[in-house]
């Protein structure tokens, strides 16, 4: 059939602009991998440790991005209180955990090693970023990380694991990687892994020992599981990588322990806490007795009122707090009488943190890497309540409350879109 001369050159023309046209033909079929965010921590790890031959996969992705001259870790320099530190953003006299061990008078006890008690929300009075995440509509996994397997706030990650010491670090890093390399629907915007390896060994053998520097290997190949099978399936490009440490390790002496009895009797004072950093509850009608006894400057400790303790520290407003707090010189710790009397001088630590957190031995790993980062930046030193807001900014969710500040890495940060979830 003739079609119309007007027709015809209509039709010319579209076909025309048709072919003229940038647009592809066919839509994409592989629609952009959705923005993760991955954060490792090393219990136990020193900035130092960096760029000494132990580390490859680390100082590959420090490299790659960003890594921090070192991190200061808050005060009290311990496990549980910078954990919590770090994906809250407030430092423990605000976040509740203020020790590894601590008594509150409505709560009871709390000790590391006891599992109801780290699942009791109660204790941890903060929002961590899996929460501010999930309250995003955002998909989170963590592994182990201290307060993980609380209800903060009535709410749990998406998917959580447990702390179990039976997992080794290869295995829970095949955890995460298997987390992360699935389908979008179902991927993590933030996993969070915890792996304790080089604290525990850095405690048994010193922060130089040969086993201590086989462990972060160990860790660092662990790690590089999770950096390989991201490079396989292509999410590099869409995945930001954060490794932190939550303080460093000193070396210790088998005859640097004090018994906590030589410090106040029983009779004196309730001791709340063992290790570096004591704390002591009077008991009614010694108060002054153990005021007299414990306050000032010692052979190889000192003690304050919780409320004239070093304002640099932020700490001694929180009601668990002990009344007096003492701490321990670098290298030196204070176990009870009995602890110390069963135990062989050579099974006792050889490696300690807890002390000053404005020690070098003290400060803590910081490195970055992935499309949020500059390519080989340095960052100088900054506190450890700057990651939270790091992590919020990552993920493009509002921060709650906090005592830090992401404009601490406005200089190695890379101008982009916000995270596509």
């Amino acid at each position: 059939m003739r079609l119309p001369l007007v027709r015809v050159t209509v039709l010319a023309v579209l076909l025309w602009a048709a072919g003229c046209t940038t647009t592809p033909s066919a839509p994409s079929t592989t629609p952009p991998a959705p923005h993760s965010v991955v954060l490792i921590s090393v219990d136990g790890l020193p900035a130092s440790a960096l760029g000494r031959g132990n580390t490859p996969v680390l100082d590959a992705l420090a490299r790659d991005g960003v890594r921090a001259d070192w991190m200061n870790p808050s005060y009290p320099a311990l496990t549980f209180p910078n954990h919590f530190t770090l994906v809250t953003g407030l430092r423990p006299d605000r976040h509740g955990i203020i020790h590894n061990s601590m008594r509150d008078e409505t709560v009871g006890g709390f000790k590391v090693a006891d599992k109801a008690a780290g699942a009791d929300a109660r204790w941890w009075q903060a929002e961590p970023i899996w929460n501010t995440a999930g309250k995003a509509g955002l998909r989170t996994a963590i592994w182990a990380w201290p307060g993980n397997a609380a209800p903060i706030e009535g709410l749990r990650p998406t998917r959580w694991k447990p702390y179990s010491p039976e997992i080794d670090s290869a295995a829970r890093a095949d955890q995460v990687a298997a987390w992360m390399t699935e389908p979008p629907a179902t991927r993590p915007h933030l996993a969070a892994l915890y792996i304790e390896r080089v604290d525990n060994v850095g405690h048994e053998k010193g922060p130089e020992a040969p086993e201590t520097q086989a462990a972060i290997r160990e860790v660092d190949a662990a790690i590089g599981r999770i950096v390989q099978a991201l490079d396989a399936r292509g999410l590099r490009a869409s995945t930001d990588i954060v490794v932190v440490s939550d303080h460093g390790m000193a070396p210790v002496q088998p005859d640097q322990y004090i018994a906590i009895e030589d410090m106040a009797t029983i009779e004196q004072a309730e001791a709340v806490s063992t290790g570096q950093v004591i704390g002591f509850n009077p008991r009614a009608g010694h108060e002054a007795s153990t005021a007299q006894r414990l306050l000032g400057r010692h052979d190889h400790y000192e003690c304050w009122r919780k409320q004239d303790l070093p304002a640099r520290w932020h700490y001694g407003v929180h009601p668990r707090v002990p009344a007096i707090v003492c701490q321990f010189d670098e290298g030196w710790n204070a176990l009870p009488a009995e602890q110390l009397a069963r135990t062989p001088k050579d099974r006792l630590n050889r490696g300690s943190h807890g002390y000053d957190n404005a020690l070098p031995s003290m400060r803590a790993v910081f490195l970055a890497a992935g499309p949020s980062f500059r390519r080989g930046a340095r960052l100088p030193a900054f506190d450890n309540v700057d990651v939270y807001p790091l992590l919020a900014k990552l993920l493009g969710v509002t921060p709650a409350r906090n005592d830090g500040s992401a404009d601490v890495f406005a200089p190695v940060l890379t101008p982009r879109t916000p995270p596509a979830h």
